[in-house]
């Protein structure tokens, strides 16, 4: 069977405009906004980066694990944005994102958040666990939402996400044991 991507990036394009809010159409999409910068990357490691300087035993380890997670995770999407170059949709809200990176496969923000979700999976306690599964698709659709990125973008990006939080787990006691100061 043969896969025509016109057509499936047609329907990717239909499928995310349908999703997709009118800038400062009102609480909704100022809910949206708030959910798609919550994702950020700089945001994320630096709540991380917090939390590893303020506290200790359990959250101080696993915040060391979350900051290097996503950096890792950065240094890895970026190039792969750049390697792939789909363009963002049109649309005049996310300057920033359409500024600084004007790809949008994959999404970035999903990939991160679902490497967060499945590493809060596999750390624990079960109310952080919960709290960034629920969190992790409400920022993804949120990126379409606000017209910053297409379904496919954040659905590659929860995969590659995903693959990379388990990923993550798998490595955390060499990690320790390699950089022993951090933890």
């Amino acid at each position: 069977m043969r896969v025509d991507l016109n057509r499936l990036f047609a329907l990717d394009a239909r499928l995310s405009s349908r999703l997709r809010l009118q800038p400062g159409s009102g609480g909704l999409w100022r809910a949206a906004v708030l959910l798609a910068h919550s994702g950020d990357s700089w945001l994320c490691m630096g709540a991380f980066g917090l939390l590893w300087l303020f506290s200790q035993g359990f959250w101080h380890r696993s915040a060391a694990l979350f900051v290097m997670a996503i950096g890792v995770q950065a240094l890895i999407i970026f190039p792969l944005k750049q390697m792939i170059r789909r363009p963002r949709p049109q649309g005049e809200w996310g300057s920033i994102y359409r500024t600084v990176d004007p790809h949008s496969f994959p999404s970035g923000h999903a990939t991160r958040v679902a490497l967060l979700a499945v590493m809060a999976a596999g750390l624990g306690p079960a109310w952080f666990a919960a709290a960034l599964i629920l969190w992790a698709p409400l920022v993804a659709l949120a990126r379409v939402a606000t017209g910053v990125h297409y379904l496919t973008d954040i659905l590659g990006g929860a995969l590659i996400g995903a693959a990379m939080g388990a990923a993550a787990l798998a490595l955390r006691e060499p990690v320790m044991q390699l950089l022993p100061f951090l933890f």
